[in-house]
């Protein structure tokens, strides 16, 4: 395996390949999907079955989990106000709530698309403020009961037989290309734009699941998180979270990837693998402003990779790794640098 490490402060020397527009949404969106299936499957329905701890509407005021709809929303805000470019947002053409309906006529087509055809987003391109944006709607499915059951149910809602995996409305993602074309397949992002994009997703929906979940939960004396969350029907640690549609994303073949390393890992095998994620854990480590970016070619494929820090973002976390009895250190603070986050993705062979 050929590394070639390209440090952040020489970015602008660096000029690979750039990904093609509608994979690189298909990348945001597996991710987007993942983590919902994660918080849907194993929080929603697992501990609603097991601890009869129930997601609702209004999940602030009843001590309850938020809906999986609203976990995307809250997720999507926080990725819209960091002002990366990049924009997605659930909608509908029969939304409970009056934002989530469709806000132009190409919105409208592409909702009315997947409603029709779930297997194929609906995809188009627009200027604003001087940018050409690229646009997809992927079908927004329903994943658990109780997404059916609120919108069956809801006073609000103007469709009211929905079944599981029905198509309730779109994600519609959003972000800048850089080299508008003719040709839709021409339409590309830069990959270190890319690893951005996915990474701010990771980020955003682990700290509303830390924030809003784990936190305010285990505050209240309802449920609590811990290492052996199966066994003991409890929350999953913030880094199980993450760690665990990981997982998903690679059964979906796409070539994207991302896993938690450490330089201090209480599990070994999320050690650094090689120079170049050891490298990357002592840069972010000592510098955690923007990732430590590089090519690792693994026989006749490219990947570009991006390490980014990983801040211990709740209480759970420090607790962990500073009790955890096969943890290399044990004075770790809220905020501090725990690892990092690597994202790999692959460049185009052509």
């Amino acid at each position: 395996m050929h590394l070639t490490a390209i440090d952040s402060r020489s970015q602008k020397n660096h000029d690979p390949k750039e990904i093609p527009a509608l994979l690189a949404a298909t990348y945001i969106h597996a991710v987007i999907e993942a983590d919902r299936t994660i918080y849907s499957q194993y929080i929603v329905e697992r501990l609603g079955e097991t601890v009869s701890l129930k997601a609702s509407e209004k999940w602030n005021e009843t001590n309850t989990l938020p809906l999986p709809a609203q976990f995307l929303m809250m997720s999507s805000q926080v990725v819209n106000e960091k002002n990366l470019g990049i924009q997605y947002r659930l909608k509908s053409l029969w939304p409970i709530n009056e934002h989530n309906t469709y806000t132009s006529k190409k919105e409208k087509e592409g909702l009315e698309s997947v409603a029709q055809n779930p297997n194929q987003p609906y995809v188009w391109t627009a200027k604003k403020n001087g940018s050409i944006i690229f646009n997809a709607v992927f079908p927004d499915l329903a994943v658990t009961k109780s997404c059916i059951q609120c919108h069956n149910s809801h006073p609000k809602s103007p469709k009211r037989d929905f079944k599981k995996n029905d198509v309730m409305g779109g994600i519609h993602i959003s972000f800048p290309i850089t080299k508008p074309a003719s040709s839709q397949n021409r339409l590309a992002v830069a990959p270190e734009v890319v690893t951005d994009y996915v990474h701010a997703i990771l980020e955003a929906d682990r700290t509303i699941y830390a924030k809003h979940v784990v936190n305010r939960l285990q505050k209240k004396n309802i449920i609590y998180a811990s290492e052996n969350w199966w066994e003991e029907n409890t929350l999953l640690l913030p880094a199980q979270f993450l760690l665990n549609a990981s997982d998903l994303i690679k059964n979906m073949r796409l070539g994207l990837d991302y896993k938690l390393i450490s330089l201090w890992p209480i599990n070994p095998h999320n050690g650094a693998a090689n120079q170049f994620e050891n490298i990357g854990l002592e840069t972010v480590a000592s510098k955690p402003f923007r990732p430590y970016i590089g090519t690792t070619q693994i026989g006749n494929h490219t990947y570009f990779q991006a390490v980014y820090p990983d801040i211990a973002i709740t209480p759970a976390c420090v607790t962990c790794h500073n009790g955890h009895p096969k943890s290399p250190k044990h004075d770790f603070k809220l905020y501090d640098v725990i690892g990092g986050i690597v994202v790999s993705i692959p460049m185009n062979s052509d």
